[in-house]
């Protein structure tokens, strides 16, 4: 079973950068795809970003590409979400969730099996 703890978050100014984390137990993290979803109060968990289990494929929602980066450390079974300029409605809960597969990188939230606790991330105008 796997456990998968975020950090990083925090409150930043609008045009700012944070750097979450998300570290997992488990040897066979690495053999699965890791995605980031995010909820703000009152709307649905939306997805964020996702990488395959080599790394070599990444996608993106469409409000962040070209701000945020994902990327993984398979050494120390960690994912990371680099985001930079941020805009006031990033403000969310941000999860990361490891897929079923090595390869899934869609937003489906019922292809991720095991979700973290979240990390709060508020962007001030």
């Amino acid at each position: 079973q796997a456990q998968l703890v975020e950090s990083g978050g925090g409150l930043v100014q609008a045009g700012g950068s944070l750097r979450l984390s998300c570290a997992a137990s488990g040897r066979t993290f690495n053999a699965y795809a890791v995605g980031w979803f995010r909820q703000a109060p009152g709307k649905d968990r939306e997805f964020v970003a996702a990488i395959t289990w080599g790394g070599g494929t990444t996608d993106y929602a469409d409000s962040v590409k070209g701000r945020f980066t994902i990327s993984r450390d398979s050494a120390k079974n960690t994912v990371y979400l680099q985001m930079n300029s941020l805009k006031p409605e990033d403000t969310a809960v941000y999860y990361c969730a490891r897929a079923g597969s090595s390869w899934y990188t869609g937003p489906r939230t019922d292809e991720y099996d095991y979700w973290g606790q979240g990390t709060q991330v508020t962007v001030s105008s």
